[in-house]
This record gives C-alpha cells, structure tokens and sequence, in this order.
C-alpha cells in the first residue's frame, strides 16, 4: 500500500477510461483512493470519478465527486467545469454558472468555457421567459378546457394533462393557484364530465400537497361538504380521484396541527385543527346519505381508517378518536348493520360491513382507559337496543346485523352486546327463518357468536343440531355454506389440540371436502366462496385436513385466485389457513415434567397431532412453494384496502418466516418476489408480525446475495428491520441472524454501512461481542468488523479510555477458531487504517505477544496471514515496537515463515524482515537473504 501502488492505478484508471471502460476506471480510482494519496492526488482521484459518472450519466454522483475534488484544491479548474456540467444536467443553473464563472476567471482565454457559458446564459434566459409565460399558458389551458366547443377533442385531453403535469412541480402548482386556479377547476367539477373532472382533482392533488394554507384555501373555495360528496358519485375512477385528494388534503391539514401555525403562513389561515374537524364532521355525515354510491361509502371508510386513530401509542392525544366516537358511532354502526336487499337500506359493497368492522376495532383499540371503552360499549349497546326493541323484525335483523359487525371488529363490544337480553335467542330462532335474507343474517352472527370458547359450547348445545339441519335440508347454498361455516368453527373449537375432538372422527375431513367443493366451483359469486375460505381457515386446525387441503391442486389454485380477485374481505381467512398449514403460529413444547404433573392432578394437556410434527409441516411448505403461495401472498401485501389489517399482515408475516426456514427454499422465495413483499411487512403492522417479517428478511439476505435479492435503493430499506431484531426483546436466533445479515450488508459497501450507523446499530452490536453464546459473540464480532471499514468506528476504536481494541487482541487469542478469524482480520484492518493503534496494542494486554504468537503459528493459513500483516504494520508503525517484535520469537517464525512456498503469508512475512533489516535490527545474512 505505497504511494506508487495508487499512481499505478490512476494510470490504470485513466487507460481505462480511454477505452471507454467507465466502470472498470471508477473501480481503480477509487482504489487509489483507499491506499491513502496525498490530498492533491485525491483532488485529482475525484475530479476523475466525476469524469465517470458524467459518462454514465450519474449526475448527483458527478456534482459530490468534482464538489470534493474542490474542497482539495479551490483551484482545481476541471473539477469546477466538471461540477458545472453536472450541475446543468440536473437542471440547477443558476448554480452551474456560478461555477462557469469562476472557471473562466481562472482560464480567461479558454474557448470552451466561454462558449459553455453563453450556452447556459441562453438556457437561463429561456427558463425566465418559460416561467413569465406560464400565467398565459394556465389561461390558455383553461380556456380549452373549459370551452364547450372542444369537448370530447384530443386538444382538451392534452390540455388536462398538461395541467396536471404542471401541478405537480410546486412552482407550477403555486402559477395555478395565483391564476385564479381554484375557481377554474371547480368550474371543470361542475360540469359533471369524468375527463374534466378527474383533470381538476389530480390538479388540486398537486396543488395541496404538502401544503396547508393553500390546502385550507382551496377548501374555502370549493367547500369542505363539495369536496367530499364527490367521493359518493357513481364513476368508480372519479371517486378514488376524490378520495386520494382528500387524504393529500388531510396530511397536510395533520401536519399544520404537529407543527402548530404560527410566524407569516399562520397569519393567513384558520387553525388547521378547526378545519381536520370539519373535514371529518363531513365524511361521517356521508356514510348514512341516501343516494351515495357503495364505492363512495367504502371510501368514506378507507379515509375514516386512515385519518382518525393515533399512528402509535406513544402519541399521548387520541381526542380526535374521541370526538368521532360522539359523533359518528351511530353512523359507522348504521353502515356495519345495514342488511343487504333490505327496502329503504343504504347501498353497500361486499367489502363495506368488514370496512366499518375495521374502523370500529381501530377505534376501540385506540381508547386508552376503561372509562373511555365503558363510553363505547354504552353508544353500542344502546344503539343496539334502539333497534332491537319495538322496531319488529326489521329492527330485530339491523340489530342482529350490527351485533355481527361488532363482533367482527371490537369483539369485546360485540360479546357484550350478545348479551343484551333476547339477542342470542333471536339469532337462534331466525336461524329457522322461511326467509333467505333473515336465515342469511342469523346464520352469519351464530358464526361470528362462535368465536369464544363459552359461545362455541353454548351454540354446541343449542345450535349444532339446527346447523346440520339447515346444511342438509336448505336448497339455497348461500344458506348451506353459511351453515357448513358454523359447523367448521365449531368443529375446530379446540384449536390444535389433538385430543379435544367436537365431532366424531371423519367429521371434519367431510366438511373441508365440502369446502374444497364450493371453494373450487366458480359458478358461484365469490362472496359466497369466501365462506369456503373461511371454513377451511377453522378446520385447517386438524393437521388431517391440512395434509388433505395441500394435495388437492385445484383448491390451492382457487384459493389464490380468490385472494387476488375483488372480494378483500377474504384476506384474513386465506392467511388464517396458510398460518395453519404451515403451522406458523406460535407454539411452545410443553416441559416433560409439567406435563407428568398435570396429569398426575387430573388436568388436561394438550396433544399435539402426529401429523403436525416438523418432517410433515417441511412437506407441506413444498407443496405450497410449488403451487405458487408466493405470488399470491405478494399480491395480498400490495393491496390498498384496509381489510389488509395489521392482524392480517401479522398472519402473511408467519407465513413467509415458515417459507424460508429451509435454505433450499430461499431462492424460490426471492425469485416470486417474496424479498419485496416482506420490506412493508417489516416497516408496518402488529410488533409480533414486524419482528416475524424481519427474521424473514434476515434469512434471505445471509443466504443470498442481498444487491440481487433487494435491487436498487431496496436494499437500504433493509436496515432497519435487521436491527430492529437486534433489541433485548428478540430471541437469541433473532439476534444471531440480524448479526449475521448485517455483517453481509457490511461489507457490500460504505453507504450501508452508514445507514448501518445511522440506525445507531453500533452500540448494540457492541453488546453482543461480550454475549456469552459463542455464535451470537462471533457473529456480532464479524459485524463489527466490516463495519471497522468506516470512519466513524476507526474513531472509536482510536478515541482514548476504551477496551475496544483490548476485546479484539483478546479474542484473537480465543480457542473459537472463527472467533479468531474475524479479530484478527479487525485488527489487521484498523492497525492498517490508523497506524497509532499499533503503538497501543502492547498496552491492552500483557499476553499481546503470545497472541500473536500463536496467530503466526496457527495450522490454517488464514490466521496466519491475518497474523503476519498485524505484525506488519505495527513494525511500520515505529522502530520502537519492532525491536520489541524482533527481540522475541517472533523474528525466528518470521525466518521460517519467509522462506516458506509463494503466499501472502510468505510476502508478508518477507516484509517484516525488510523492514527490520531497514532499522538495522537485523542483518541479512551471506545469501543477502
């Protein structure tokens, strides 16, 4: 590593380039640039690299490149011409001139930046005369579109587009605004026509993006209750146009409220609070307006979920939860209870019910007291009863229906309200109904009732028997699988315990193979297949079904097809099942002594299925990889709805952690896309499916090679979930395959390694180095030392009053062979990064010599040359430290070493005798050897 090393490869660099080779140079100039060269030589290093990166049209990297060879040299006249081309690409001028200046006051003569100078003079000049003519090109748009001369014509379709691609610069929207924008473009939504319409909705997205006060002045104009009754029109495409506007309206509305509006912008606008409440206060007043379209009230919904509950815990302010719960309880309930077909009832969706479920649970769980949940059960059950006494029949099935809800979304609210006085009885009696739509509604709230145990054994006793009947005897199959549904819930009541059986052997293998029946018959619509779904998601409990579902081909098939198809609500089941096939949930081996004691006192243990064992659960986990579980989970992570609860990421989590258990399988994974499903998983949901996701995560990138797994900027995205696993919390496996994934992206390059530090993993990993679990103390060891590559952690190894450099000259002595590989690899590294480390190694520890030592005489070659270097460079590190070195043993295994067959070893070795020759410690005998 000499001076004339990095000269070599400048030149080499500069050959390269020649050729046209642009990578291949960058690769040598920046090697060059690691052998420490003077700061004029890396002056002129990074004015090459900008050289390259203007060939592969890297602009940024070119603009840092030629930004760093100046703060070299000043002077450095390409550096700035190189910097002001960069510049230009990028679209800065008035910056790139500024460096055109310069260079020409440098070299006033030179044609070149004269004339690039003029050329960018006249891009500037033009961008004026663009930017003074945009107010007339605005009117002019406008004025076209707004003509009814032009209508349907392909001038109008070009003249909404343009106006769209203008409005999301905000220089272009903030044009539009001041051009009277607002009260043109409700000009164009009155007009009802869905061209025009969509144009002004995706202009109004760019003008309040990201911008409250323009955001609070558009809704003046327009009016809170305009903007949202768009969002209830029929046209599907116009709906989610308005939807989207509504929640660019809302984040910028949230953040007027964290960042609080005071100085010149809150000066001229209302408190944005005020506005978030009015905004809201409307969406709620959509959900029960006749006349709205079930896309609207879905919508609606959408927005309600994603705007009211605290985004975490520890945001102490859930009053906006609070407040919608006063005022709008009634009118989510009116949605979830609406009864299908029903005269005067509101029009819904399939997914509108399972919706107001969500937004019901997101809600409750946000309540923070039991004061504030006792408030909720109160509006639930009083609004339950309001329906269900002196209303009739009508009244009795919203009731029922409501109940449903509840106990679909909050089921804490929804058990309490089963036992309002009559309500099971009812659910019962209806259950017998002539009418389809009553026996629908019973049938749906005796399955949803059968969820807790004490339910589950009420229905065994009373409703069993009227299930099977209506199963058997019912000609409607949407009543049939319904009833087929109670039975598999009830039938899989005692979960994966092998020996609590609620029907007969044989039971649950018929009714999953009628499952599998209607599942795989696409005849029927598939909101009535999803109850198949849902049935196989309870029986899939009994490891005999399980082995069954994963051979039958056409069910799997259907079943994937199912959760890509528009019925979200099925998300949930479908993702129950793959976590029972592949038994992801959690389960713990009971203790052998625990169990002879409960049997001992008569207490019941559970048994786990023979089926259920690990050599089966391997089988089962090929058949889905083979039948494309991975494409079809990747689908289901990509959906927008918010049926994609963070439960329902919890279970797909699961899922994929079962997946990539067998390294053989990991490939797989990665090539259906798995890698880029997990990324959100990791980052969202419950903290027990982030921490799953993550493992996930973990194992792909230790056996694959990260850059292809997660291309691009993907694989910084990594990071975070990787240390996430590294917390107290985690398992010691978790920890140990963080560590070990990080070391992987460690040594890819320095910018992961600085999201590495960034996410403040060093401390962490610094704790595990004294872990006593040999795998997890070398697997953080190994981490620690790719990351020793960077700046920032030579700088702690080198700052004074720490044992960092002690711990690693102590673990290369360790008996853990891969122990010692990756110290002594660390301190061949930093002894060569920052030579006055050298001089404090024999301070650390009084065995320093014995250590090396024994590194120098180890059988595996590796050690040995981790060995040689490290004594290397403390001998150049001072004259000092190489008497000491030469004075013992070390100098006769050196000689040996030396004289050894042609390797690094040998080199290294050579080396050291040189250099000891050099201080004149040692004479080179007769041979000049």
């Amino acid at each position: 590593m000499t001076a004339s090393s990095a000269e070599e490869l400048r030149k080499e660099g500069n050959e390269l380039f020649k050729c046209g080779d642009y990578e291949g140079a960058l690769t040598a100039y920046t090697q060059a640039l690691s052998l420490g060269a003077t700061p004029q030589d890396q002056a002129i290093l990074h004015r090459n690299r900008a050289a390259c990166h203007l060939k592969l049209e890297d602009y940024s990297k070119a603009e840092s490149e030629a930004s760093k060879a100046i703060e070299k040299d000043g002077g450095d006249v390409k550096a700035l011409y190189r910097r002001s081309q960069a510049l230009e690409k990028l679209g800065r001028l008035d910056q790139a001139v500024l460096d055109l200046k310069r260079c020409v006051s440098l070299e006033p003569k030179n044609k070149v930046f004269q004339e690039s100078l003029r050329n960018i003079g006249g891009q500037i000049q033009e961008k004026v005369r663009y930017m003074s003519s945009t107010d007339a090109k605005v009117e002019q748009m406008f004025q076209i579109l707004l003509d009814p001369k032009e209508k349907g014509t392909e001038k109008k379709q070009k003249a909404s587009q343009n106006l769209v691609v203008l409005a999301r610069e905000d220089a272009g929207a903030e044009k539009i605004f001041r051009s009277n924008g607002v009260q043109l473009l409700q000009r164009l939504l009155d007009t009802g026509e869905t061209d025009l319409m969509l144009a002004a909705l995706r202009t109004l997205v760019g003008i309040c993006s990201e911008h409250q006060s323009r955001t609070v002045a558009t809704l003046s104009v327009l009016g809170t209750r305009r903007v949202v009754s768009i969002l209830g029109v029929e046209n599907q495409a116009v709906s989610l146009a308005a939807c989207h506007l509504l929640q660019v309206m809302f984040d910028a509305l949230k953040e007027g409220v964290k960042k609080g509006f005071r100085g010149k912008e809150g000066a001229i606008i209302v408190d944005p609070a005020r506005e978030l409440k009015v905004l809201i206060s409307n969406l709620l007043e959509l959900l029960t307006e006749i006349g709205v379209s079930g896309q609207g009230r879905d919508n609606a919904l959408t927005l309600l979920i994603k705007m009211v509950p605290r985004k975490s815990p520890k945001d102490p302010n859930n009053s906006l939860t609070l407040w919608v719960i006063d005022q709008g309880l009634k009118k989510i309930l009116e949605v979830g209870g609406s009864v299908p077909e029903a005269a005067g009832e509101l029009t819904v969706t399939a997914n509108s019910r399972m919706s107001a479920s969500i937004l019901l649970s997101k809600l409750f769980d946000d309540l923070k007291c039991d004061a504030e949940r006792e408030n909720f059960h109160r509006l639930c059950e009083n609004y339950i009863r309001s329906w269900f006494e002196g209303q009739g029949l009508a009244g009795k099935l919203r009731a029922i229906q409501t109940v449903s809800c509840l106990l679909q979304g909050p089921c804490d609210a929804g058990n309490r309200a089963l036992e309002l006085s009559g309500v099971m009885e009812s659910v019962i009696a209806l259950c017998a109904s002539e009418q389809e739509e009553e026996q629908l509604v019973a049938v749906e709230a005796l399955i949803h009732a059968a969820g807790k145990a004490k339910r589950a054994s009420f229905i065994t006793a009373n409703g069993v028997a009227l299930l099977k009947d209506l199963y058997k005897g019912s000609e409607r199959d949407s009543i049939r699988i319904r009833a087929l549904v109670g039975l598999c819930k009830l039938g899989s009541a005692g979960g994966t315990d092998f020996s609590m059986k609620q029907f007969a052997e044989g039971s649950t293998l018929k009714l999953a193979k009628q499952c599998r029946k209607w599942l795989c018959n696409d005849q029927i619509d598939a909101g009535t297949r999803r109850w198949a779904v849902e049935g196989l998601a309870y029986l899939t409990f009994d490891a005999d079904v399980k082995e069954e579902f994963v051979e039958d081909e056409a069910a799997l098939k259907a079943l994937f097809q199912l959760s890509r198809s528009e019925e979200r609500s099925v998300l949930f089941a479908v993702g129950s099942a793959l976590v029972n096939c592949t038994n992801s949930y959690d389960y713990e081996e009971p203790d052998p002594k625990m169990v002879e004691l409960a049997k001992y006192a008569k207490q019941h243990v559970p048994e786990q299925h023979p089926k259920d064992k690990p050599s089966f659960v391997r089988a089962r986990v090929k058949k889905l990889l083979a039948a494309g579980v991975v494409s079809a989970m990747t689908c289901m992570v990509k959906t927008e709805s918010p049926v994609l609860t963070n439960s329902c990421r919890e279970l797909l989590s699961r899922v994929f952690l079962a997946l990539v258990e067998e390294v053989e399988d990991r490939g797989t994974v990665v090539a259906q896309g798995g890698g880029k499903a997990l990324l959100p998983l990791a980052l969202e949901g419950t903290d027990v499916g982030q921490t799953k996701a993550a493992q996930a995560l973990a194992k792909l990138t230790i056996t694959s090679n990260p850059e292809m797994t997660f291309p691009g900027e993907r694989i910084y995205e990594v990071v975070r979930p990787l240390v996430s696993l590294l917390h107290l919390s985690c398992s010691g496996l978790q920890n140990f395959e963080a560590l070990m994934a990080l070391t992987n992206l460690a040594g890819i390059s320095e910018r992961l390694r600085q999201k590495i530090l960034k996410e403040k993993a060093v401390p962490m990993i610094e704790g595990y180095m004294f872990e006593e679990h040999e795998m997890i103390r070398r697997a953080a060891t190994e981490c620690m030392c790719n990351l020793a590559m960077s700046k920032e952690v030579q700088d702690l190894f080198e700052a004074q009053g720490n044992d960092r450099l002690k711990l690693l000259v102590l673990y290369s002595g360790e008996d853990d062979e891969l122990l010692r590989r990756a110290a002594a690899g660390g301190l061949a590294m930093l002894t060569s990064m920052r030579p006055s480390l050298c001089s404090r190694i024999p301070q650390v520890t009084t065995h320093w010599l014995e250590i090396l030592q024994a590194l120098l005489l180890s059988p595996n070659p590796e050690l040995q040359h981790r060995g040689t270097v490290v004594v290397l460079n403390m001998m150049e590190s001072s004259k000092e430290i190489a008497s000491t070195l030469m004075e013992s043993e070390v100098l006769e295994i050196l000689s040996v070493l030396a004289k050894g067959e042609e390797s690094p070893v040998t080199r290294a070795a050579a080396a050291c005798l040189e250099k000891a020759v050099e201080y004149r410690l040692i004479q080179p005998n007769q041979d000049g050897e």
